[in-house]
């Protein structure tokens, strides 16, 4: 995919789809960085040494905000451990600097972070507006964030791209949990207009939606349905995950990260030279419009 030696941000790449785009970008023989709120986003980069190429990871928990100026990375093999804050602008413009002092100018930023709220919407309002806060946060103002501390260095540069996670929940207005659909619903409108802004400087910005994917969000969604059901309509997660995947997904099938990864990877590589501004769907046919 000709993406040899570029520098590759992935902000949630410590697990799931994030992690196996991390892994992808590195078996192309790129340069990875990786900023998540997970503790194990050190053993998430330290394995992507082992794919022969520079690793660094950002991690973003517990900000000492009096002395962030003062931080210091700590040195693990050629993995750095820092914690800042994703949600916090500062501290990402800072992550943004390091990345660029480690490994170099950055070619593409790649956003998979995401939560939900935890809980099952049914109407909308078995949640509370305060469970909409952290929600908005993370999936959305985060991307933000990232767009704004990556994109002026790649318009200067006039190469690159930015590439978002959103969620087919975000384009069919899912009811299973209202703060995340709206959250990616307006991340996907987001993507759109940063294309639009980026095009004339000769970056690209699209968005992935996956579908059933078995991460720990999905589970989430699991769990939160479950604890609402009659102890005898209860199911395990397998049999849910069958039940729901057959009947939303024409193919019938679940979406693997490593399948989210094979698009990420060829939306940054010159294949894809002439694609901005879309929504590609990376979900077994289930939204078809």
């Amino acid at each position: 995919m000709q993406l040899r030696g570029k520098v590759i941000v992935v902000v949630g790449g410590a697990r799931g789809i994030g992690a196996a785009i991390a892994e992808e970008f590195a078996r192309e023989g790129a340069h990875v960085a990786i900023l998540d709120p997970a503790p194990e986003v050190i053993a998430t980069a330290e394995t992507l040494l082992g794919s022969g190429v520079s690793a660094i990871g950002v991690q973003v928990d517990a900000p000492d905000y009096g002395n962030r100026s003062h931080a210091k990375p700590q040195r693990r093999k050629a993995a750095v451990g820092w914690q800042v804050d994703a949600t916090d602008y500062g501290a990402v413009q800072a992550a943004a600097a390091r990345v660029e002092a480690e490994l170099g100018p950055c070619d593409h930023v790649v956003y998979a972070a995401g939560c939900g709220s935890g809980k099952v919407g049914f109407p909308f309002w078995n949640l509370e507006p305060a469970d909409w806060d952290r929600v908005l946060r993370v999936n959305l103002l985060g991307a933000v964030n990232t767009a704004h501390a990556f994109a002026p260095a790649l318009a200067e540069r006039r190469n690159g791209t930015l590439l978002f996670l959103a969620s087919v929940a975000g384009q069919i207005g899912s009811q299973t949990d209202p703060p995340y659909s709206a959250a990616k619903a307006a991340v996907i409108n987001f993507a759109q207009c940063a294309a639009r802004d980026l095009a004339p400087f000769g970056v690209r910005v699209n968005t992935i939606c996956p579908g059933m994917v078995k991460t720990d969000l999905n589970r989430s969604v699991w769990r939160a349905w479950n604890e609402r059901q009659a102890p005898s309509d209860q199911l395990d997660y397998e049999a849910w995950g069958a039940e729901k995947v057959s009947r939303v997904a024409p193919l019938g099938r679940w979406q693997q990260p490593s399948e989210i990864a094979a698009m990420a990877v060829y939306l940054a590589s010159p294949h894809a030279e002439n694609i901005t501004g879309q929504t590609l769907n990376v979900d077994g046919g289930q939204v078809m419009g």
